[in-house]
């Protein structure tokens, strides 16, 4: 049990340091800036961030929100996905317990935290995320024990294909783009880590989350019949539904049938 405790312990830790790095890579890749060099800084006055100003969290309450230098405040983002990181950390652990299946589950975690984060602001998924991504899930199949080739290559086309015949149909019957292809990649990314049933379970999620947060917004009158969302967004967060209970919920869905 003690055991157990360090170990959630660390994997929190890990998650708020790993959160930082997701930070930076957010921030930067979309402006097509290194995520290494230079070291991070304010973006407001661009004064260098020292290393007691860049402890997850911590620093932020420490600081009131606000920029040491220029006293300007600190976006909310920042430690918000650094908690949601360590947090999900602690799921991948306590779901998959310490396992290479925990570290593969807090990898796709961290993919969909940069690219839910990325398409809400940018409204890109950027290929350097999502193709690198997709090899890896195939990857990992051998070792994962969830998974199979044969479920991830099935998964991974699947997701491809489901999108991109809805993007197909909907470019014939309206002459304009319903989604952008980055959506495709990223559910291809889905299926080659959690494999088809996978696939099924995050688009069913997403595709909820997406009509129901866009229903209320019509209804609050700040979005129009037009309006694009960033479906990226809901892809992620179906995806972690997928991976934290996909299988208890296709295998409840299949008995149903």
């Amino acid at each position: 049990m003690q055991l157990s405790i360090l170990l959630a312990i660390y994997a929190a830790v890990l998650g708020l340091i790993v959160g930082s790095y997701l930070n930076v890579v957010i921030y930067r890749l979309p402006r097509g800036l290194s995520t290494v060099f230079p070291r991070s800084g304010c973006p407001s006055c661009g004064a260098p961030i020292r290393a007691r100003d860049n402890l997850p969290v911590v620093s932020f309450l420490v600081l009131g929100g606000r920029c040491r230098a220029c006293r300007t405040p600190i976006s909310w983002r920042y430690p918000a996905i650094e908690a949601a990181t360590s947090l999900l950390f602690v799921a991948s652990f306590l779901r998959f317990g310490p396992s290479l299946a925990a570290l593969a589950a807090a990898l796709f975690c961290c993919l969909m935290v940069v690219l839910a984060m990325i398409d809400l602001e940018h409204m890109i998924l950027p290929d350097r995320i999502t193709l690198p991504g997709i090899a890896v899930g195939l990857a990992l199949q051998p070792f994962l024990p969830w998974g199979g080739w044969r479920p991830a290559l099935i998964g991974a086309a699947l997701g491809a294909g489901i999108l991109i015949a809805v993007w197909g149909l909907w470019y014939m019957v309206r002459r304009e783009e319903g989604m952008g292809l980055g959506d495709v990649k990223m559910l291809a990314l889905i299926g080659a880590f959690l494999g088809w049933k996978g696939v099924l379970v995050a688009l069913f999620f997403s595709t909820l989350a997406g009509a129901t947060v866009g229903l209320v917004l019509m209804r609050w009158g700040s979005l129009e019949m037009r309006s694009k969302l960033p479906f990226g967004t809901f892809l992620a967060l179906g995806g972690l539904v997928a991976l934290f209970f996909g299988t208890p919920i296709a295998d409840w869905y299949a008995g149903l049938l």
